[in-house]
């Protein structure tokens, strides 16, 4: 019995010896893809189990509440001051749908009209060089003139008075604000120190023609002088003559506040100055 027994080990050596090395690699690779892919499936298996399992309910909400925790809530972001006015007026847009100029512009604009306005009258009051009025330019500022008036109605006691007296002119200064000649220019007496003829205090002058209610853009210097001579006057304008009157000087300040409140009274109760048309 030993002896078969030792035969038949010996026979299964000699088989194991004498067996094909290339099949025994081969069965064996076989043996180990088999394992792999038994492992592969047990770890398939394992993955698609805890796919299974995280895809319950309960551990939804638990990642949820995890990835909550882990980023803060993010805020919408408040709109900026110039978004919320932009959406208020259109994007800077008017709500009829043109676009409004930017005040910079507006007022660059203005001052062209004004300076080409006024270069335009200049020229032309220095052109004719008649004897009824010479400009001088206030500091060489061409918005600020000083206005000789040297005539007036040669039948006038005003112009009597200028020939007793040595006045060989009537001296106004004339400022022109921004938007002229869309807005009347300030115009008031500096010398000599006038009575009646519709000058008042700080040589303000009461005439319909010099308030926007009466002012046109057609008016020139010239006319506006013209006008004023005429209003001297038919209001019986003198000089001033009386002891220590006389010498004292028309005011600017007294001047504005003088025109601003007589052009209150006369909207109040109406214009009794010459109107325009009797130029």
């Amino acid at each position: 019995m030993a002896t078969l027994l030792r035969k038949i080990g010996l026979i299964r050596l000699h088989d194991r010896d004498t067996e094909d090395p290339k099949h025994h690699h081969q069965g064996s690779l076989k043996g180990t893809k088999g394992n792999q892919k038994n492992n592969n499936m047990k770890h398939c298996n394992t993955s698609n189990e805890t796919n299974n399992i995280l895809s319950t309910p309960e551990i939804k909400a638990r990642r949820f509440d995890v990835s909550g925790k882990d980023k803060p809530a993010v805020k919408p972001d408040k709109p900026s001051k110039d978004a919320k006015e932009k959406q208020q007026t259109g994007g800077g847009k008017a709500s009829s749908g043109s676009v409004m100029p930017p005040p910079a512009a507006n007022r660059q604009h203005c001052t062209q009209v004004r300076t080409r306005r006024l270069m335009k009258e200049l020229q032309e009051i220095r052109r004719l060089g008649d004897s009824f009025i010479t400009v001088e330019l206030a500091d060489d500022n061409l918005f600020d003139w000083n206005v000789k008036l040297h005539q007036v109605d040669k039948d006038s006691a005003l112009w009597q008075d200028m020939k007793e007296t040595n006045t060989e002119y009537i001296l106004l200064n004339v400022t022109f604000p921004d938007n002229f000649p869309f807005s009347p220019p300030f115009m008031r007496v500096l010398t000599p120190r006038l009575e009646n003829g519709y000058v008042l205090d700080g040589g303000a002058i009461c005439m319909e023609l010099l308030t926007p209610r009466g002012w046109s853009s057609a008016y020139t210097v010239e006319a506006v002088m013209r006008q004023f001579a005429a209003s001297l006057v038919k209001g019986q304008g003198r000089i001033c003559r009386k002891a220590g009157k006389s010498k004292k000087a028309f005011s600017r300040k007294e001047a504005e506040a003088t025109f601003k409140s007589l052009v209150k009274t006369h909207e109040k109760y109406g214009w009794v100055s010459p109107p325009v048309s009797d130029g």
